[in-house]
C-alpha cells in the first residue's frame, strides 16, 4: 500500500514536469532556441519575433544557388522567398523577383520595413527601378536571401553593395 502510494506520488511528479515550461531557454520547431537561432543569425531573437520564419530560413543556411531551383539541392532567390513566404506565411508569390515587386508588394520605405517584409535590389545593368533580386527582412537592417555567390545566407542592408543596388522594400499584400 505504501509502496504504490509512493509509485503513484513519483508518476504525478513526473507528469507534473513534464508540462513545466523551461523559462531560461524555450524551445521553438525542431529542437530549436532562441539562444541558438541568435547565434545563427547574429541577432538577439525573442519571443516578438516570429520564431517560424528564423527556424525555416536556418535551416537553407547554405544552400547554392541554383537559378530557378526551389529545393535544398539548390535555390534562386526568388524561389527562396516563395518557398519561405509558403512555409511560414501560407502566401504565395509570384515567381520572378520583378513580379513579386510588381504583383505581390506594397512598397514600404526602408526606414518603415518590419519582419517579414521584402527587400528588392537591381544586381545588373538593367533598369534599376526593376529588382532582379530579392530577399526577405528579419530586423535590425539584416535580411536573409539566396546570394549568387554563398547561397542562402543573411547579410545587413547597410553593406556598401546593397545600399548601391537597392530598389525598395514592399509588405505583401
Amino acid at each position: 500500500m505504501k509502496r504504490d502510494f509512493i509509485l503513484y506520488l513519483v508518476l504525478i511528479l513526473f507528469l507534473g514536469a513534464c508540462g513545466a515550461k523551461n523559462t531560461n531557454v524555450q524551445t521553438v520547431q525542431s529542437g530549436d532556441t532562441y539562444e541558438y537561432l541568435s547565434r545563427q543569425f547574429k541577432l538577439q531573437i525573442t519571443q516578438k519575433d516570429n520564431l517560424k520564419l528564423y527556424s525555416v530560413s536556418s535551416k537553407w543556411f547554405g544552400t547554392p544557388y541554383k537559378i530557378g531551383g526551389n529545393t535544398k539541392k539548390g535555390i534562386d532567390c526568388s524561389g527562396f522567398a516563395g518557398v519561405m513566404y509558403k512555409d511560414v506565411y501560407k502566401k504565395s508569390l509570384n515567381r520572378s523577383s520583378a513580379d513579386i515587386f510588381k504583383k505581390n508588394i506594397t512598397k514600404t520605405p526602408r526606414s518603415e520595413l518590419s519582419e517579414g517584409d521584402l527587400v528588392f535590389f537591381r544586381t545588373d545593368k538593367g533598369d534599376k527601378n526593376t529588382p532582379n533580386h530579392v530577399g526577405i527582412y528579419l530586423k535590425e537592417g539584416k535580411f536573409v536571401h539566396a546570394s549568387t555567390s554563398k547561397g542562402v545566407m543573411v547579410n545587413s542592408l547597410d553593406e556598401a553593395y546593397y545600399k548601391k543596388t537597392w530598389v525598395s522594400g514592399g509588405k505583401v499584400k
